[in-house]
């Protein structure tokens, strides 16, 4: 089934793009989610009309974005741990930890956004980046600091 994208989809292209996807996928999940709709004549001409208006929203989501990112890459956190003997972590910092740590600053961040590969389970200090938008992402310097 030929559909057209009302919003950029990482794996398939991006907004306004006329793609062919199975039957099933467009009709149980890009269709129902309003991040696709079918691409008939008129479909098509509505959409030109439609795309000017997302396209603007999409610029002002980006300018946002890239506000928060500005304010987000000067921004130093400061997560307290408990360690044992060696500076051995007791556990580990998550994302959670550093959503909490902006949070304390100020900064309503979800933390499906924070890009950790894997817990950080040592002290010292570490670049975590936050994907804001998919077209921007800030990174905040994160100090994992021994507890007293």
């Amino acid at each position: 089934m030929k559909v057209i994208l009302r919003k950029s989809i990482e794996s398939l292209g991006k907004l306004g793009d006329i793609i062919t996807v199975a039957d099933g996928y467009a009709l149980n999940y890009l269709i129902p989610r309003s991040y696709a709709f079918q691409a008939s004549k008129g479909n098509i001409l509505a959409f030109t009309e439609e795309k000017k208006h997302i396209e603007k929203l999409h610029r002002k989501e980006v300018s946002a974005s890239k506000s928060i990112a500005d304010k987000l890459n000067d921004e130093k956190v400061q997560i307290m741990v408990q360690v044992g003997e060696e500076d051995k972590l007791f556990g580990a910092v998550t994302s959670q930890n550093i959503v909490d740590a902006l949070a304390e600053k100020g900064y309503d961040i979800d933390k499906r956004k924070i890009q950790l590969d894997e817990p950080i389970k040592a002290l010292g200090i570490f670049d975590v980046a936050i994907k804001l938008h998919p077209e921007v992402i800030a990174k905040v310097k994160v100090w994992v600091v021994r507890e007293n």
